[in-house]
């Protein structure tokens, strides 16, 4: 299984262990939020391992150009010096963070992305680009990409329009708090044939949930309630865990002794994810043992 864990750790020289201990126990990928910017952290990580993917889930397009992102991205693959290894995913984020954080404009989050992904994805496939759209216009490339490979994009894509876009221009998705009902009855769908009518290949859909191995469910499921209450404020997470069926992060989270867990982890791949980013999070008394027994079980999956 494809199972993916959380890249980011208090300092460089912990990121570094941490992707060396993920790679040494099998995971395949190690995932980067945008808090702070994870980039050069991600290629020193990358040049001291050797087969672990890195991925970014996700940068903000806001905060970036699409020239200077795919520059970026570049740069990153050139620094970890193997092609193939690094994941750039992308997302509008959301109007609290965007208008409250950067002071940008956020009246018009998917016609940006549109044009952001259309734009970016050109340059890392090494095209040149001559696109004007009402969001940006750009006359750039092409970049000289390592090996001449292309460097994938996901894009953070909940709903309609940003699935199609996902499926359309870039290599599939990133998720967060979608679950297995989400995934088969509206991801996948909307996602893959976006991708089937522009002769895409079959999309990346990385399923992203807190996850935590715990023998009281009630226990767990209170305590992922308070660890991502602010998920359910937000109306794209909202519109997501409707469509999975689910009043709140508590519900979606993956709770249950191993077995449990371990039926759950698959029924995310059965709906159609390509890959598990899994996030444990503690419960109980012993936060510690709780993670590493998360941790234990995951392990276990990404052998399978």
């Amino acid at each position: 299984m494809r199972i993916g864990l959380p890249g980011a750790a208090a300092s460089v020289q912990d990121t570094i262990a941490r992707a060396q201990q993920a790679e040494a126990d099998g995971f395949t990928t190690l995932w980067f939020t945008s808090a702070g910017d994870p980039l050069v952290a991600m290629a020193l990580a990358g040049r001291a391992t050797s087969a672990i993917e890195l991925g970014t889930a996700v940068l903000q397009t806001y905060a970036c150009h699409p020239l200077l992102q795919a520059a970026r991205a570049v740069s990153v693959v050139e620094a970890i010096g193997t092609p193939g290894r690094f994941t750039l995913g992308v997302g509008p984020s959301h109007q609290p963070a965007i208008e409250g954080g950067l002071g940008s404009s956020y009246a018009t989050p998917g016609r940006h992305t549109d044009e952001y992904v259309q734009v970016l994805t050109a340059l890392l496939r090494g095209e040149q680009v001559s696109f004007k759209g009402s969001e940006f216009q750009v006359s750039a490339g092409p970049l000289d990409l390592p090996g001449g490979a292309e460097i994938p994009v996901l894009v953070a894509a909940l709903g309609p329009r940003l699935l199609r876009v996902a499926g359309q221009y870039a290599a599939g998705t990133a998720l967060w708090m979608a679950n297995a009902t989400a995934i088969e009855q509206h991801i996948a769908p909307l996602i893959r044939a976006a991708a089937a009518g522009a002769g895409r290949p079959e999309p990346r859909i990385a399923a992203g949930l807190p996850v935590a191995v715990h023998d009281d469910v009630s226990e767990a499921r209170s305590a992922a309630a308070r660890e991502y209450a602010s998920y359910g404020q937000l109306p794209n997470y909202q519109r997501v865990l409707a469509r999975g069926g689910l009043a709140g992060p508590g519900d979606a989270a993956i709770v249950g002794d191993e077995a449990s867990v371990t039926a759950q982890v698959q029924a995310l791949f059965e709906a159609g994810a390509t890959d598990v980013r899994a996030r444990p999070f503690p419960v109980g008394d012993d936060p510690a043992a709780s993670v590493a027994r998360t941790y234990a079980l995951l392990k276990d999956l990404a052998a399978r």
